[in-house]
């Protein structure tokens, strides 16, 4: 019998290569920062309100998405505004009273949020605290006036006052403007100040006219923009170009009054105001 015909000749056994733990998280993790760059730059990016200048419908510690395809894309959509996109891409311009994040001028480097009052073509001014959009007056409707409870992350710049129960808040006259169009939304009017009487703006191509909802607590395109010794805005902003845009807001996602402690992580609840959580624009 020819052994040679049913010998068969052993496999050498495969080497099983060892895997790298160190490998495979870098990998896992480039993959991570990639997806979290495409979301962020080109779906939706969440902020935090530091001021109180969009008081009453944005507090200090609200958090916030915003829709990034609204308006279109320019670097100002990437993280640190890269410069991987020339000009501005899918334009569209924005709507009055849409409610805007920005890469504030002149250096457009801070994020701000304000709403949209002029767009281009628009006259805007303000005469005694009243808002006069293309020559006419935009209708204010004197509705309650707005409590804000004190707590650290109270921006008031009215006389603070207490409820029948001792408790301390700022009470701040509000009232509903009503643009063009129909978008109503609530503003803020603590008295006279130097925003109620202006010239009259009007809205080059190409640009917006950003104004936040309390009046008298708000830098905004009233006012031209004055640079300190360290070169931080401590003014306005004038007109923003729409490339500057970021994105739209569309849903409150957290809020907090600033009582919380990281050490103590029972405030992180006390402190949470959940009847803002969920509100949309």
């Amino acid at each position: 019998m020819d052994d040679s015909a049913t010998a068969q000749t052993a496999a050498p056994a495969e080497t099983l290569k060892p895997r790298s733990e160190l490998r495979d998280t870098l990998s896992f993790l480039l993959k991570l920062a990639i997806l979290v760059f495409i979301v962020r730059s080109f779906v939706f990016a969440p902020f935090s309100i530091p001021s109180g200048s969009m008081l009453p419908r944005l507090l200090v510690g609200d958090y916030l998405f915003i829709t990034k395809w609204n308006y279109g894309y320019s670097k100002h959509s990437l993280p640190w505004s890269l410069p991987l996109i020339p000009g501005r891409v899918f334009a569209k311009d924005p709507a009055r009273g849409d409610v805007v994040v920005f890469k504030a001028p002149p250096d457009a480097k801070t994020d701000w949020i304000k709403r949209v009052i002029g767009v281009p073509g628009d006259t805007v001014q303000m005469r005694g605290g009243q808002l006069i959009l293309n020559g006419k007056a935009i209708p204010k409707e004197r509705v309650a006036d707005f409590v804000l409870p004190m707590t650290p992350n109270a921006d008031c710049d009215a006389a603070i006052e207490a409820t029948a129960e001792g408790t301390p808040v700022c009470r701040i006259a509000r009232y509903r403007e009503t643009l063009p169009g129909g978008k109503s939304y609530d503003v803020l009017d603590a008295g006279m100040s130097p925003g109620d009487d202006t010239e009259l703006f009007t809205v080059p191509a190409g640009h917006v006219f950003l104004m936040g909802d309390n009046r008298d607590n708000s830098s905004d395109s009233r006012f031209e923009p004055a640079l300190d010794t360290s070169g931080v805005n401590r003014g306005g902003i004038r007109f923003v170009p729409i490339e500057n845009i970021q994105g739209k807001a569309v849903v409150s996602f957290w809020s907090t009054d600033g009582s919380a402690s990281w050490v103590l992580p029972w405030t992180w609840f006390s402190a949470a105001r959940f009847e803002r959580i969920g509100d949309g624009f």
